[in-house]
Formats: structure tokens, sequence, C-alpha cells
């Protein structure tokens, strides 16, 4: 496995009890939630990349979408795997985005249908050091027409920056402007992370995809380092969380988390 699936595969049976309790985190799921909802119809069939434990895929599938979870860490896999039990319309399968060209292979060979659309929710994306064959392997997944909506790390987060900053970890607070790879750490374990800028995301993504939008996910509502201190001021946070309904478009490009939209094209794969 690759060192962040490694990292991931260390804090799989504890990353609900982490992160699910912090209301800066379940903000920002429900304005990405919201954009699945009015993105994917009732019925849509889906491939998740990057899924994790299954909490996006859970909420999808009670609302009426089929939903196959991928993700690069088996033990993210087997979490999701029993959450998802008993889920009609559910799947999940061990696989990274790097190699979704020879996962989109596998199922055209078993005579797979492709799928209405796919998304990537909280930065898994990040974890891709070249999103061109990421990008090739999703064209083969997805029909003509199929919309894609994938959520990264935004470059320039001045909620981090004043958060890192009040912390006094001034090392933290520019990480976002860096090139190339970052480190990082998970559960002591070190990976790297890249913070992909728009131009090339929209080019890795051409010419099988057409840019159709983007918004700011935590432009206002402040990302998980504001934690446990934001969730003790819930009606603070409210008020965040509406200014980012209300402007996250227009400045999408100060956002925790970008959520980019693409349509597929009619281009062969």
């Amino acid at each position: 496995m690759q060192p962040a699936a490694w990292a991931f595969d260390s804090i799989a049976e504890i990353f609900d009890d982490r992160f699910t309790p912090w209301m800066s985190v379940a903000a920002q799921r429900r304005q990405v939630r919201s954009e699945l909802d009015s993105t994917f119809p009732v019925g849509s069939r889906l491939i998740e990349i990057g899924g994790g434990t299954g909490e996006d895929a859970q909420w999808l599938l009670d609302r009426g979408r089929r939903v196959l979870l991928t993700d690069a860490s088996p033990a993210m896999v087997r979490v999701a795997a029993a959450k998802l039990a008993g889920h009609s319309g559910a799947e999940t399968a061990v696989a990274e985005a790097e190699t979704l060209e020879a996962f989109a292979a596998t199922r055209a060979a078993e005579g797979r249908p492709p799928f209405d659309g796919a998304y990537s929710n909280f930065a898994a994306l990040n974890c891709v050091v070249d999103l061109a064959p990421f990008a090739r392997g999703l064209a083969q997944l997805l029909r003509p027409g199929g919309s894609a909506i994938l959520v990264v790390f935004g470059t320039c987060c001045p909620g981090e920056i004043v958060t890192e900053g009040v912390r006094r970890r001034p090392a933290n607070m520019l990480r976002r402007f860096a090139r190339g790879d970052v480190p990082a750490r998970l559960s002591g374990r070190a990976f790297t992370v890249r913070y992909h800028r728009r131009h090339a995301i929209e080019r890795a993504m051409m010419p099988w995809f057409t840019p159709n939008g983007r918004k700011g996910i935590g432009v206002f509502v402040p990302p998980s380092a504001a934690e446990p201190w934001i969730s003790k001021h819930p009606r603070f946070l409210d008020g965040l969380e509406a200014l980012d309904r209300a402007f996250g478009a227009p400045l999408a490009g100060f956002g925790d988390h970008i959520l980019y939209r693409f349509t597929r094209s009619e281009t062969a794969a």
C-alpha cells in the first residue's frame, strides 16, 4: 500500500469516534451532501473514491442511491462494509485512485455497466500525486453526461492561517502554498499530500471531463484544527455555516475545501 493508505489503515477503527463528534466537520459535510443530493437523482448508480468509513455512502444509500465505495485502505473498507451491511445497493472494494484505470478495466471485462456519477469527499485526492491516471480511470467508469463531484483541500485557507497562528504553530500557517509533496502525519505514520491547484485539476480531468463550476466548503466554517473549541460554540458556528451557504461560490478559492463539479464528456476515454 501507499504510505497514506498505511496511515489511514492504522486509524480506521477509531476514525469515526475521533472526527464525527466535531461540529465543524459536520457543518462542512452538510454543504457537500447538499450538493450530492441535488446533483445525483434518486436511483443513481454512484462510485465513491476514497470513501473511508462510509459516512457519505450510508447517507446516500438511505436516500435511494446505489453506491460502490472504494478506498485504498483495506481497514477503512472493512469498517465501511460492516456499516453498510444490509443496505440495498451497497458495494465496497479496495482500490487506489492512482490505479483506477486497472480497476475500470477489470469491471469492463466483467461486463459491468458504467456509473451515473462519481464523488470524492474531504481531500482523499490530495493523497494522489498525479491526477491524470485517476481521471482516465474515472472516465472509463462513468457514462457520458455523468457528473463527478470532487472535494479537495483549498490552497489558500484564511481560517487555517488564523487558527494555526492562534495555536502557535507557524509551520502550519502557510503549508498550503507549498508546491509538490508536503509532509503529513496521522497516528504517528508519515505520508505526503499535495495541494492541487485549480489549473492542475482541470488540466488532468480534460479532455474526458468538462469543468462545471466550483464552490468553497469551509470558507467561514473553520477547519478541524479549530476543534474542539469551535464545537463548544454551536450558535456561532451556525452563523458561519450560513455565511458559507451565501458566499461559498464567489469565495471558493478561500475554502478549507473546494468542491469541483465536472461532467463526463463524449470524448472516448
